[in-house]
């Protein structure tokens, strides 16, 4: 049972979200606030002259890292699923998840919401036992409102059931292309009702799960400059790239049945990961390579294919995003995020310049608030809980490369200090532009001072709308 203080929070904030519409990429205009913003295009007008509403699958990758894809100019990974979307799709260049933990990005994903909105601060299994507020609404109770068929396949990893309900559960998990295949007759199904099905392998979490034949050398791989270039890091990234490669099989097998099933060109597909790669520096940090992820969207009635769209997005953006693709916005909801369904086709659309995330937890263990704000060029950090060393899930600090770094006594990890990374300070403002990879923190050079206050000021606002408990720790500790 949830007590009475998480309900009535609950509650202000269900009705604060459900009018004031706060979104990534906006700023807090009063007109904006009424509900989710939805930009009209003829990309999607097509779906509401006839009257026919797509079909939709959602395809979560675990742990898919930045960038880890042929379409996105990764040359070591064969990704043919993937690609074979994008050629067809959208590829988005700026897409962030709003926190680098499993349970909770999947929480914003399906609510609409900021973790801290929804409850689901940390990890939902075992001893971890987060759960989000049993009001919230999700994705799937809003489609099979709206007439669609909803089904889920694979991980799960949120709760409670009564608030992310789906009405079929073709499967736990499983090889990703016998899952694709568990789901052909839910595809298939004569029926006058779309459906939605949301797709998540449980590939390529660690322990990584790979194929015969997906092997890779460890010495022909090309280690990203976050990471230390050690055997032992070539050897882990190996075996992660090759169970990227048996994730992208489902995929492709999802691809093939849509075809023969005669339901692709009825069908919005869209391709994301929950977080960054299951490394230190990534996984359950809000550096580039924790939160800006692969997503690619095929939408059969869009005119542009195998194009990009650089609009900045976040999580709470897809909900809202699948629900217009669906002719099936609710008038009231306490999304959080916006509809991008009308700027699909335009590569440089305005008004998607910045973007918001918020992490709280991942396993139990590992409290270390943090809240930022993302620009085209900067990005601010705000480390709540600065005092305390920064905590490792325990997959990542067992993981080969980082026993390694442990073991031979590194002090350095990737183009940071090892002190840096566990150590951090209240404030981390990078330039994004002239520091890709985020070790040159400008929060104390005066020649920032004026940024820094404004971006201050933004993600203050930000935690107000959107009624993050954390708000008061800006005045204490």
């Amino acid at each position: 049972m949830m007590n009475s203080t998480r309900r009535q929070f609950l509650r202000s904030t269900g009705m604060a979200a459900a009018s004031i519409g706060i979104v990534a990429g906006s700023t807090f205009a009063a007109q904006e606030r009424r509900k989710p913003a939805s930009i009209p295009s003829p990309a999607v007008l097509p779906l509401r002259q006839t009257g026919k509403r797509p079909n939709v699958i959602l395809y979560v990758g675990d742990d898919w890292g930045s960038g880890l894809a042929g379409c996105y100019g990764h040359h070591q990974v064969k990704t043919p699923g993937v690609d074979a979307l994008a050629a067809e799709g959208i590829r988005m260049t700026h897409a962030f998840c709003t926190t680098a933990s499993c349970s909770p990005s999947r929480s914003v994903l399906l609510s609409g919401m900021y973790n801290h909105a929804n409850g689901m601060y940390g990890l939902q299994h075992a001893e971890h036992h987060f759960s989000s507020f049993d009001t919230v609404h999700s994705l799937p109770m809003f489609l099979a409102q709206a007439g669609y068929r909803t089904a889920r396949w694979g991980k799960y990893h949120v709760a409670p059931e009564s608030s992310y309900a789906f009405e079929q559960v073709l499967g736990p998990g499983g090889h990703p292309r016998d899952g694709a295949d568990k789901c052909r007759d839910f595809i298939a199904e004569a029926s006058d009702k779309p459906f939605f099905l949301y797709f998540c392998p449980t590939e390529p979490h660690r322990n990584f799960k790979r194929d015969e034949g997906d092997e890779m050398n460890a010495k022909d791989i090309t280690v990203p400059s976050y990471l230390p270039d050690i055997p032992e890091c070539r050897q882990d990234l190996a075996e992660y790239y090759a169970s990227i490669q048996r994730c992208d099989k489902g995929l492709l097998r999802l691809i093939e049945i849509l075809k023969d099933t005669g339901r692709w060109n009825d069908t919005v597909v869209i391709f994301l990961s929950d977080n960054g790669a299951p490394f230190p520096g990534a996984k359950t940090t809000l550096y580039e390579p924790g939160i800006r992820l692969p997503c690619v969207i095929r939408n059969p009635l869009l005119a542009k294919q195998g194009g990009v769209c650089n609009a900045m997005i976040n999580y709470t953006d897809i909900a809202p995003t699948i629900l217009d693709l669906c002719s099936a916005m609710p008038t009231d909801s306490a999304f959080q995020g916006r509809s991008f369904a009308g700027v699909l086709d335009q590569e440089n659309p305005a008004g998607f310049d910045e973007v918001f995330a918020s992490h709280s937890f991942h396993q139990i263990t590992m409290y270390y608030p943090m809240r930022m704000i993302r620009t085209r060029r900067y990005k601010l950090i705000f480390n709540i809980a600065y005092g305390l060393p920064y905590p490792f899930a325990s997959d990542l600090y067992g993981s080969p490369t980082w026993q390694a770094v442990l073991k031979q006594g590194c002090k350095t990890y990737g183009k940071r200090s090892v002190e840096a990374y566990v150590r951090r300070p209240r404030f981390e403002l990078y330039d994004l532009q002239e520091d890709s990879d985020e070790t040159r923190n400008l929060a104390d050079d005066p020649a920032h001072a004026k940024l820094l206050e404004e971006l201050k000021t933004k993600l203050r606002e930000f935690q107000k709308q959107t009624r993050d408990p954390w708000l008061h720790k800006w005045n204490y500790e």
